[in-house]
């Protein structure tokens, strides 16, 4: 990977770095810094399930597991929040070893895989919903102590700063993918598995790789979401809605890319966010917005919006060669 291929994603970065201090309002921020944190659960998505073509039900035990260590460590041991940061991505990893060791051992694949992670989140989520050390049903409040150390800011926008440094960093490491050995690798697996075994690819420890990095990035999330939200129980941590919104913004933004969870995430929480402006209160508008938005992509645009702009852009370039044509003509 060349400093060429970083351009586009920390330009990215820098464009939206500008928009917080652009005297937007709290609500504005707060919408950031959540639809930020669903980008970067959806990045963790999107190298396992865009690049590897493992699809998972059941990111939400890698973000469970994240914002539970992180918040647990900080509660019940005072331990500072950027080593719980890092303990929380570090138990991350292990869920996902754990899970992809038993998963990819057994040959599980396609929706037999998507089942099987569904199955531990929903354990998961269980076992920290009865589980003293969790809080169980009442689950754990983080003290308010605003501060670097803790990881919590007066300011919003530095929260919005950090968890964008996040982003950043995953689209980074979803740019290495496009131009490393080992993503040519996740590649050939998610294309054809056997080919690429007969190939010299150990697809097992590719798999593995791949969900320990998807894992990392989800678990991160978790851990952000804890730390600005300053509470994390069993619904919130393991359940369901994670997984569903890690699962949509790679599929709407484009699966396999390196900005599809990115535009996908904005997209979805932008047109949720407009529509209950307009609706108003109406209980789940926006996930109905979630629903419909989902069906016309997978119509009509089966490569998400990253694949419909590509599209657009080759149709837009073919047409630019053809009127040079019938000038020189």
């Amino acid at each position: 990977m060349t400093a060429i291929d970083l351009l586009r994603p920390l330009l990215v970065v820098a464009v939206l770095a500008v928009v917080p201090w652009l005297g937007v309002s709290n609500a504005t921020l707060n919408f950031l810094v959540y639809m930020l944190i669903v980008t970067l659960a959806a990045q963790g998505w999107n190298i396992l399930g865009g690049f590897g073509g493992q699809y998972s039900f059941g990111h939400a035990a890698f973000f469970g597991t994240g914002a539970y260590a992180s918040a647990i460590l900080q509660v019940q041991f005072g331990v500072n929040a950027w080593l719980g940061l890092l303990c929380g991505g570090v138990a991350g990893v292990a869920v996902g070893l754990f899970v992809g060791f038993l998963s990819f051992r057994s040959g599980l694949r396609g929706s037999y895989f998507a089942l099987v992670t569904l199955a531990f989140a929903e354990v998961f989520r269980v076992v920290a919903n009865a589980a003293s050390f969790t809080g169980a049903a009442a689950g754990l409040l983080i003290r308010l102590d605003p501060g670097v150390a803790t990881l919590q800011f007066a300011d919003r926008r530095i929260t919005c700063m950090l968890v964008l440094g996040f982003v950043g960093f995953g689209l980074v490491i979803s740019t290495w993918l496009t131009r490393s050995r080992f993503g040519a690798q996740l590649i050939a697996v998610r294309e054809n598995e056997q080919a690429a075994e007969a190939l010299g690819v150990d697809p097992m420890r590719v798999k593995l790789g791949a969900i320990a990095l998807s894992a990392a990035l989800t678990s991160l999330a978790g851990c952000l979401y804890a730390q600005y939200f300053l509470f994390v129980d069993a619904t919130v941590a393991y359940g369901p809605w994670i997984s569903v919104e890690a699962l949509l913004a790679p599929l709407v933004g484009g699966a396999g890319t390196v900005f599809g969870p990115l535009i996908g995430a904005l997209a979805l929480h932008g047109l949720g966010e407009a529509t209950k402006g307009v609706a108003g209160s109406v209980p789940g508008i926006d996930l109905v917005v979630f629903g419909v938005v989902l069906i016309l992509v997978v119509a009509f645009l089966p490569g998400g919006l990253m694949g419909g702009l590509s599209r657009l852009a080759g149709r837009l370039r073919a047409i630019s060669r053809g009127g040079k044509s019938a000038v020189e003509a």
